[in-house]
């Protein structure tokens, strides 16, 4: 799969990769504060599943092949992802509400988290993820494609678990445009994938 300019690697989420994955969420304290990339799953994230649940159930999902998320290497270590996958695998989506209120077709794919470890942020981890997970879907046949990202532009510098869905600016580099605004600062961008 693709990789930023030579310096990453891409592999999916699967049983072989599992551990890599791990150090990486155990690393980051869980990934803001132990959901494990649970949030767009099915399951959810509530103040009654803990960390331990969130991966556990993480877990189950690449056992069962119920889960897309390619993994970003530089060398042997995992150092981020990019989350994918169909409305049915991925139906949890911020601000619900909105987002069904003007829509008009579902998506092929949804790109959920994104996410970059410590000490690699703004180093091409995040693009080098959606560059690959755009491949991948491309190779299962393409289609319609959206993220929720988070505008950036006229707003003041944000970090952290606000940019789990990663920036507009991001998706822009890759053909991503507009479709509808579901809440102040998030955007559903689109991108339709030929094979």
């Amino acid at each position: 799969m693709a990789a930023d300019r030579g310096v990453y690697s891409t592999r999916s989420l699967s049983p072989d990769t599992w551990d890599d994955f791990a150090r990486l969420v155990e690393a980051n304290n869980g990934v803001w504060g132990g959901c494990w990339c649970m949030g767009f799953h099915s399951e959810g994230l509530s103040k009654s599943r803990t960390a331990a649940d969130n991966r556990r159930a993480k877990q189950a999902h690449v056992r069962t092949k119920t889960v897309h998320q390619i993994l970003v290497y530089a060398g042997d270590e995992c150092v981020g992802w990019c989350q994918y996958g169909s409305p049915a695998e991925l139906p949890n989506i911020k601000n619900p509400g909105a987002y069904t209120s003007e829509l008009v077709e579902l998506p092929d794919w949804r790109i959920g988290c994104i996410f970059t470890g410590k000490g690699r942020r703004g180093s091409g981890v995040a693009r080098a993820a959606v560059s690959a997970a755009l491949d991948a879907m491309r190779a299962d046949g393409g289609g319609l494609v959206e993220a929720y990202p988070e505008q950036v532009e006229g707003r003041a510098p944000q970090q952290g678990a606000y940019f789990h869905t990663g920036p507009e600016t991001l998706f822009e580099q890759f053909g991503f445009t507009r479709d509808r605004q579901i809440a102040k600062w998030r955007w559903v961008m689109r991108l339709r994938l030929d094979v």
